[in-house]
């Protein structure tokens, strides 16, 4: 290998670490972050010593955050990233402001300047996106309460990171110094103002048609090279005015949420978004340097265990008055008690303005690289020795391609019911369901379930979407059944959608993707309880069947006649309370009818009894 190309001898390195490690890691149940760590440790500086340039390589790695910024972006739509607003600003400061205080008190009563304890109190007080977010998601608490929190905490900590290091100049020019330039500063808010603006418009008018363009090439290999140049281009702009990379993709994804490509970009990068956070976490565990550990163990010890043990008690106190439940948050408070990822870049920052010294700096980046090993550790320990009953089971994927003709996402209570009309006629059919606890359930009944995200392409098409006749998307979020109808006309056309509506709204969201057998999940049910209401009231049986009916056959004419109206609030409410007006003038001239031909009936049965009885009468002797 003495005149192999670099790139061709890291690769051999990095991929062997990879792939001999983290699956004994897995093996070991200590999950594949601690696995990544350890590659990393083993062929750093500290261990065999195979790679040295460790810097160059973060730098590189980095862009895996960048990319998974990125894709969380694309499932957030921008109407939800608005509902979290609250969340990002009041519960993100109140984490990194109650931190940071804290560990500066802690700091200056150690007898550490105010400078350097201001500056690490700052930069141990953020977390690390990366590894709170994989485990969020292998845990599957990305949509739960605390998953919501932490991931509002963390994008927070990527804006707040943008003020620290603007802070470090200062503090390392003092008051004395003259006073900062006000023409430069207000340029330089331009600027940044400019490319955010240009960012959000750009994403609003330029990216789908430019997008649709690249499609219809149908060469997708360069609609995968155009995904990646949108998030690179995206990062370099706000590498280029002084912002976070992986904030600005977000942005960028959270523009994309709505588009019709969103799937298309999520299946082409997520493979480059695991490699390469794959590659950050190896290059974090090269960073951590034992020559300080070995020459300060109890001072690193103490950092370590000081600073991590102060933000869990903060984040534990936020986390209480945040009102997340009790069983989710030792899993929030040890993920956002770590170190993070952008600390390395406060400390190496303030070291080149001076403000820490570098000795300082790297026991400071070696007590974050250390809390980013411990954490997930901790949380395996935490798993073992505190077992949760309501912790999920552990279930595989759908590896298997499946042939069935019907395939149906969600087996829920609705899904439940379709399966097992078609399996009582011996219909073959697969079934997919994300979650855990509810595919051991049933596969203990005897059920054939699979484990599986029907909003991912690569399991679908396992599952048998590209032979199947009929999918059923029986969900029960709105925007995941939403996604699936989606993917499921994008790339399998000749299967016939059969979707659950949750409401109105949502059959007029499936209508408008051409979904015609929607059926709203407690419609037929409630005017069966309806009837049985009319029944218990003393109505005939025919007369309470005939009153549901032809309520029915009002309510899906209705929904009908406010269909084409539905986006315009006003309209929608003027045409709704005119056909509820109508429906309920109709109701009252069938009372009526009935209550006539009820009395008719009685006079008729009244005057035919008089007859019978006179002509009794008139037969007596």
């Amino acid at each position: 290998m003495e005149h192999a190309p670099a790139w061709l001898t890291n690769s051999l390195i990095y991929l062997g670490a990879a792939v001999l490690v983290v699956p004994l890691s897995r093996a070991l149940g200590l999950g594949a972050i601690i696995g990544y760590l350890v590659a990393g440790i083993a062929i750093g500086p500290a261990g065999l010593g195979l790679v040295s340039s460790v810097e160059e390589v973060l730098h590189f790695a980095e862009f895996g955050v960048v990319l998974m910024l990125f894709l969380v972006g694309l499932e957030l739509e921008p109407r939800r990233l608005w509902l979290l607003r609250r969340p990002i600003f009041g519960w993100g400061s109140a984490q990194v402001l109650g931190c940071a205080v804290v560990l500066f008190a802690v700091g200056c009563a150690a007898g550490a300047p105010w400078r350097v304890s201001l500056v690490a109190a700052l930069g141990l007080a953020l977390s690390s996106t990366a590894i709170a977010l994989q485990v969020f998601g292998e845990r599957k608490l990305l949509k739960t309460a605390s998953g919501q929190a932490g991931f509002s905490i963390l994008l927070f900590q990527d804006v707040a990171a943008i003020p620290i290091l603007a802070l470090l100049p200062v503090l390392a020019s003092g008051p004395a110094d003259a006073p900062l330039d006000a023409t430069a500063r207000a340029l330089e808010a331009a600027k940044i103002i400019g490319v955010v603006g240009g960012i959000v418009l750009g994403g609003r008018l330029a990216l789908r048609p430019i997008l649709r363009w690249i499609a219809r090439s149908n060469t997708p290999e360069i609609f995968t090279a155009a995904s990646l140049l949108l998030v690179v281009a995206i990062a370099a702009l706000m590498q280029f005015v002084g912002l976070s990379m992986a904030l600005g993709a977000f942005l960028a994804g959270v523009l994309l949420a709505e588009s019709e490509y969103r799937r298309e970009l999520e299946t082409d990068i997520e493979p480059f978004k695991g490699l390469l956070l794959g590659l950050f976490f190896i290059a974090v565990g090269m960073s951590i340097d034992f020559r300080v550990l070995l020459a300060q163990p109890l001072l690193m010890a103490a950092l370590v265990v000081g600073f991590m043990a102060l933000k869990f008690g903060v984040i534990l106190g936020l986390a209480r008055a945040m009102g997340l439940p009790a069983r989710e948050r030792p899993v929030f408070t040890l993920l956002l008690a770590q170190g993070g990822e952008f600390a390395f870049v406060v400390f190496q920052a303030a070291v080149g303005a001076q403000v820490l010294a570098p000795e300082t700096s790297s026991l400071l980046i070696g007590a974050v690289a250390l809390s980013m090993l411990l954490s997930p550790l901790l949380l395996v320990l935490f798993d073992r020795l505190i077992p949760d009953p309501q912790i999920r089971a552990q279930v595989e994927e759908i590896s298997e391609p499946q042939e069935a003709q019907v395939l149906i996402c969600g087996f829920g209570r609705y899904g439940q019911i379709v399966g097992r009309v078609l399996l009582s006629q011996g219909m073959p059919v697969t079934v997919l369901d994300h979650d855990p606890d509810t595919v051991q359930g049933l596969r203990e009944f005897g059920f054939r379930v699979f484990y599986g995200d029907a909003t991912r392409l690569d399991l679908l098409r396992i599952a048998g979407a590209g032979q199947a006749r009929a999918i059923v998307v029986a969900v029960d979020e709105v925007a995941t059944c939403l996604a699936i109808v989606d993917l499921v006309r994008e790339h399998f056309p000749q299967a016939e959608i059969i979707a659950r509506a949750r409401n109105l709204g949502h059959y007029y969201q499936l209508r408008d993707r051409g979904i015609t057998l929607a059926e709203r999940e407690l419609f037929e049910s409630s005017l069966r309880s309806a009837r049985s209401v009319l029944e218990t009231l003393g109505w005939p049986a025919h007369e309470a069947s005939e009153a549901a009916m032809q309520f029915r056959l009002r309510n899906m004419r209705i929904a009908e006649d406010s269909y084409p109206h539905y986006k315009d609030r006003k309209k929608l409410i003027a045409v709704a309370k005119e056909g509820r007006q109508q429906f309920e003038e109709q109701m009252a001239r069938e009372r009526e009818e009935r209550r006539r031909a009820r009395d008719s009936w009685g006079v008729r049965h009244e005057a035919q009894g008089g007859a019978t009885q006179q002509a009794g009468s008139a037969d007596r002797p």
